[in-house]
């Protein structure tokens, strides 16, 4: 295997971390609308992943800085092409975190009302925009003989992408449903496993379509395989929160994730980007990508520091492990 194919299974693996952690983050936000139902609620769910959201944000600078530096081409096509929606989500997650950090600053009402809907506002956005952007690049879209996207923002709204952000949003959510359940107590606990049974059960439907979608125009044996386990997985989650079972639940819903962004990259392989113009102008995981030297270089420097990511941010996690309840939440003081 060459390096540059070793750098496009890397850059695969850094997007599913960043979705399957920030999925739930995502979903979190989401929920601060869908299922809190007062201000202590929401502080519980926010809570929830307080000590770690952005932690979770570093496999996407890693993503998007791999994507940098091993496939430039495909970095400046795809951020230039993408402006407006990269912009948006950029946005996104600097207000979402300003939100975060000043929402609890004062403890006027119309402040922290205001940060809560840009809670859930820059949470939804982004969890469409990501499954968007990535039904675009698998789908194709017009990239002339120069490596340049040439189409406009209109393009990027076709019915596969639309439905890709759809998927998204909905598996986020109930990843993040699913999430509320296993790190909660009490009432708030009880309606987050009701509501992960509703929301899974959209969440099949929209997967389903989009897969069978995927496999149909773009699919191989690979993805079929990934196909299966996506939508096996997604159904089992289901099944083991309507049995109780949300340490199963949680685990299984990331499978689903894992699953389906493996989809998407093993279609995609061994182009990059595709066009969908003239396939001779396709960017590949070989015309893209960086100098072998280049390569070799971040290779060495990848495995040194991913070992050391992972072993803080599993230490976050194993320290933060236990469920809170509005019981641990004190009452504002004025």
């Amino acid at each position: 295997m060459e390096l540059h194919d070793v750098w496009f299974v890397l850059i695969a693996v850094l997007w599913t971390g960043y979705f399957f952690l920030e999925g739930f983050d995502f979903g979190i936000g989401i929920l601060t609308k869908l299922l809190a139902r007062d201000r202590k609620e929401r502080r519980v769910l926010i809570n929830t992943i307080g000590p770690v959201w952005d932690g979770n944000e570093v496999w996407l600078l890693s993503a998007a800085g791999g994507t940098f530096a091993a496939f430039p081409d495909w970095y400046a096509t795809l951020f230039s092409g993408f402006y407006l929606p990269m912009l948006a989500i950029l946005i996104c997650l600097i207000l979402r975190g300003v939100a975060f950090e000043y929402r609890a600053k004062r403890p006027g009402e119309k402040w922290q009302r205001n940060w809560e809907h840009t809670i859930f506002w820059t949470s939804l956005v982004p969890a469409l925009l990501w499954g968007m952007a990535f039904g675009n690049i698998v789908h194709g879209v017009k990239i002339d003989a120069r490596m340049e996207y040439v189409g406009g923002l209109g393009d990027l709204l076709n019915p596969y992408a639309i439905l890709g952000g759809l998927v998204t949003l909905a598996l986020f959510t109930f990843h993040g449903t699913v999430f509320a359940a296993l790190k909660t107590v009490g009432e708030i606990r009880a309606r987050a496993r009701r509501l992960a049974l509703a929301l899974g059960a959209v969440t099949v439907v929209l997967a389903l379509g989009f897969l069978i979608w995927t496999q149909a125009d773009t699919g191989n044996a690979r993805t079929l395989v990934t196909v299966v386990l996506a939508v096996v997985a997604l159904v089992a989650a289901i099944g083991a929160i309507a049995a109780g079972r949300e340490g199963w639940s949680f685990a299984l819903s990331g499978v689903t994730i894992v699953a389906v962004v493996a989809t998407l990259f093993l279609a995609l392989f061994p182009n990059v980007m595709p066009s969908s113009l003239n396939a001779a102008w396709n960017l590949t995981v070989t015309n893209a990508s960086s100098t072998p030297y280049t390569l070799k270089i971040m290779t060495w420097c990848a495995g040194i520091a991913t070992p050391v990511v992972l072993l803080y941010q599993g230490w976050t996690y194993w320290v933060f492990r236990k469920r809170i309840g509005t019981q641990h939440i004190a009452d504002a003081q004025h």
